[in-house]
């Protein structure tokens, strides 16, 4: 399962993003029987647009294979492309490491 935590750095010791679209960083990770088996960031390129910036940021949680996103909050079109896509959303305050643990613990509310 691959999830994508929106972060203000790069590291996952960093915080939780308060924002989907215009985080900095999305930190993917992959869970295999209930351990994070690989992390990897990427920055988000998006931050720069005028608008449109949470679908395009959604679009490329479907492009990496996103399965689910935990953030700090998503707007309403953003969470609209998320469900399109069949990607589940959650709610996370934090720092990735910890939420990550949350979510396989079972901890996280879904939005």
């Amino acid at each position: 399962m691959k999830i994508a935590v929106s972060s203000i750095r790069e590291t996952i010791d960093s915080s939780v993003s308060d924002i989907f679209g215009r985080c900095p960083y999305f930190i993917i990770a992959e869970i295999e029987s209930q351990k994070i088996e690989k992390t990897e960031a990427i920055e988000n390129k998006n931050t720069d647009q005028m608008s449109g910036v949470g679908i395009s940021a959604a679009q490329l949680m479907a492009e990496k294979n996103i399965d689910t996103v935990i953030t700090g909050n998503v707007g309403p079109r953003a969470l609209d492309v998320l469900r399109q896509f069949n990607i589940d959303v959650y709610y996370g305050n934090g720092t990735v490491k910890e939420i990550l643990q949350d979510f396989i613990n079972g901890k996280l509310k879904k939005i």
